[in-house]
């Protein structure tokens, strides 16, 4: 009900956002032009953001023949969890990494990289996967890909006032467009974070319950750090708003981009699972 309530609130201000901007760079016909656009955006991004994600980092389906021991694993977590089977997705990406979409757990997706499943063993990689199920069981997947769509949307608002900012009498002066492109990005960082960092505590703890193993994702999330700092992925680095997705943040780079991580500490998370597997 919770995760309900937040993400009305997301869709809400996702209108309220593009209408006050439209009204900033555009007046009240800018303001009805982008509180339509923001609508749309919202009923689509509702429909089809877990597939717009897939297709982004060119995942694959797989079924229980060509996926494996991978598939199984997911079937018999989901079991564990009393959730429908998702539909369950590799991407060809060296980095190790995983995460979930979908809008609820009936029509839901879980994914990993080639890469997490070469260095993972199976223990492990079962913890993963119980996260990210738990994802799915906390109906966390829905404000994930939504908080992707805001900060997309936040972005596409600061390129609306590169383009339109200080131009002809009836535009804004050019600082005020400045204010906006400068600030949006770090916004639309922010909405993240805020979003993130809460929620992987819970799905870590709900995929130690799922998996019943905490300290099998407890070394899965310090090997899949150990590993992706030296792995980029491409597509999250083009697409940062699907970073916050990841079961560890897939960014690279350390100044600015270190003061945006979307995701708590690894140890802090490790230290809280270790604490579930000793019962304290």
């Amino acid at each position: 009900m919770f995760n309900w309530l937040k993400t009305s609130i997301l869709m809400a201000g996702i209108v309220a956002l593009f209408g006050a901007a439209g009204m900033l760079l555009g007046g009240a016909q800018g303001m009805l032009i982008a509180l339509l656009i923001g609508a749309g955006m919202n009923v689509f991004a509702y429909w089809n953001s877990d597939k717009m994600v897939l297709r982004m980092y060119n995942a694959r389906e797989v079924d229980a023949q060509s996926g494996g021991r991978y598939h199984a694993i997911v079937r018999e977590l989901a079991a564990n969890a009393g959730l429908p089977m998702p539909r369950v997705y590799i991407i060809d990406q060296a980095q190790p990494n995983a995460f979930a979409t979908g809008r609820n757990p009936e029509h839901a997706a879980v994914a990993a990289t080639t890469g997490i499943m070469q260095i993972l063993s199976e223990r492990e990689l079962r913890g993963v996967m119980a996260h990210e199920l738990a994802h799915i069981k906390n109906r966390d997947i829905l404000i994930s890909t939504m908080s992707a769509t805001v900060a997309g949307a936040i972005s596409m608002l600061a390129n609306f006032a590169m383009f339109f900012g200080g131009r002809g009498e009836d535009r804004p002066h050019p600082a005020v467009a400045l204010a906006v492109m400068i600030i949006a990005p770090i916004a639309a960082m922010l909405i993240q974070m805020a979003i993130s960092r809460s929620r992987e505590f819970g799905a870590d703890a709900g995929g130690a319950e799922i998996s019943r193993d905490p300290e099998a994702l407890a070394s899965a999330l310090r090997k899949i750090e150990a590993y992706a700092r030296g792995l980029p992925m491409p597509v999250a680095e083009a697409h940062p708003e699907t970073a916050q997705m990841m079961i560890i943040n897939p960014l690279s780079g350390d100044g600015i981009k270190s003061l945006f991580s979307t995701h708590p500490s690894t140890e802090e998370r490790v230290t809280k699972l270790l604490a579930i597997a000793r019962g304290a």
